[in-house]
């Protein structure tokens, strides 16, 4: 099993954020945001009355055959992970 994060940061600031987060796992910078988009997480957020495109934050499972088999969606970080944790034991 590989863990990947994906953001449109500067891999500079990605470095920043995994060594201030103690992340044990690499993370990708796609500032064209070709597999953002591919993805389909590139869209239209709202915050603030302002309306913006934006990542959408989601995780996506995908099984050895390479074909996605679960999507989370607009996922919040707090309880995502054990969330995620308790679909791979089952």
């Amino acid at each position: 099993m590989a863990i990947l994060g994906v953001s449109a940061d500067p891999v500079r600031a990605l470095q920043s954020f995994k060594t201030k987060q103690k992340l044990n796992f690499p993370l990708l910078s796609d500032p064209t945001h070709k597999m953002i988009e591919s993805y389909g997480v590139w869209r239209m957020k709202k915050f603030m009355g302002r309306s913006f495109k934006g990542i959408v934050r989601s995780s996506f499972l995908i099984g050895p055959d390479g074909k996605i088999e679960e999507i989370w969606d607009e996922v919040k970080a707090k309880g995502h992970a054990a969330e995620t944790l308790a679909r791979l034991s089952a």
